[in-house]
């Protein structure tokens, strides 16, 4: 008898927890894997967001950067994803042929080392693609360099990755005509191919090659949170290929108002504070407080490599069928 006269109470109690929690706004980020790791920035900037936006932030990781536009090209409309956030400038013409953006509408003064006009892509960090490897040890100082040498390194695929993906814009852009030898020629130094990022910094760091394709701003992590300087960013002669990564509102999306307000609080010095120690590249909008002790002791590149997204759409296929020739030989 007692528990009969408890139980409307009981369940009218779960009921209005579960009709709470379906009025819970969710916002859907989809982006790369290692943006959503506890090292990355996605648990500190939920965590900011949520604070004041009343909503559910749910970050969904589709494996590295690049697969983020084949699955966005696959899903089409039906995509369940508000906002995209870990495309780079080589994927953004391709991402907007597929009619699936909004202009972000957000006025900011980067701190870019190029100007930003585009209206559907927000930038939120940028860096160098660079060579990493071990303080002490032999280096390369050009890509032609690399090619030449005995020194074996571990890249990512150009069509999974962004890396992977800025490695064959960057030998496209500093050998426009040879990028087809250089690519012969690098074969015998490459051990492996990787689909994402964490597997190819993993290998290097396991020791199994000289040097992994990363960013000049890698070393920072292993300065700043490891306390160790024994990782170096090779400085190459050509110069050093740029990415920005942006986030773009998916046009679609049923929470509009809630997406506007996640690509304002990009800019913010709240998620802005967080990309240096977790993501590991430049801010594009230098927070408050400047960038943590150590930054100022990464090489930076003498010469400054980028491709509108134009362009890099028009070399990539051909740049892709140079890749394949020579890895498959």
């Amino acid at each position: 008898m007692k528990n009969t006269t408890y139980l409307p109470l009981a369940a009218g109690l779960a009921l209005c927890a579960t009709s709470a929690l379906a009025e819970t706004p969710v916002l859907q980020v989809m982006t790369y894997d290692s943006f959503v790791t506890e090292w990355g920035p996605g648990p500190a900037i939920e965590a900011a967001f949520e604070a004041n936006c009343a909503c559910d932030l749910q970050f969904v990781g589709t494996g590295d950067g690049a697969a983020l536009l084949a699955r966005l090209q696959l899903e089409g409309p039906r995509t369940e994803a508000d906002i995209v956030l870990g495309l780079d400038t080589n994927l953004t013409a391709a991402a907007r042929e597929t009619g699936l953006f909004a202009p972000h509408g957000v006025a900011a003064e980067f701190d870019l080392p190029i100007a930003w006009t585009d209206a559907e892509f927000l930038p939120f960090d940028w860096g160098y693609f660079a060579f990493v490897g071990n303080a002490g040890e032999a280096q390369a100082t050009s890509l032609r360099d690399l090619a030449d040498s005995d020194l074996k390194i571990v890249i990512q695929d150009p069509r999974s990755s962004t890396p992977g993906l800025g490695l064959l814009m960057w030998v496209k852009t500093a050998y426009p005509d040879d990028a087809a030898t250089i690519w012969a020629d690098l074969s015998d130094n490459i051990v492996t191919v990787t689909s994402g990022w964490s597997e190819a910094y993993g290998m290097f760091l396991e020791g199994e090659a000289d040097a992994v394709l990363s960013y000049t701003t890698s070393p920072a992590y292993h300065l700043i949170a490891e306390e160790d300087d024994s990782k170096v960013a090779w400085a190459f002669d050509e110069g050093h290929y740029m990415q920005v990564e942006v986030a773009g509102k998916v046009a679609g999306t049923d929470q509009p108002e809630l997406a506007d307000a996640f690509l304002a609080f990009i800019v913010s010095d709240a998620f802005q504070s967080v990309i240096p120690t977790t993501n590991w590249m430049y801010p594009a909008v230098t927070p408050a407080e400047g960038l943590p002790a150590g930054f100022e002791t990464l090489m930076t590149p003498e010469t400054s490599l980028l491709l509108s997204p134009e362009d890099a759409a028009a070399l990539r296929d051909g740049a892709l069928d140079e890749w394949r020739t020579a890895l498959s030989q």
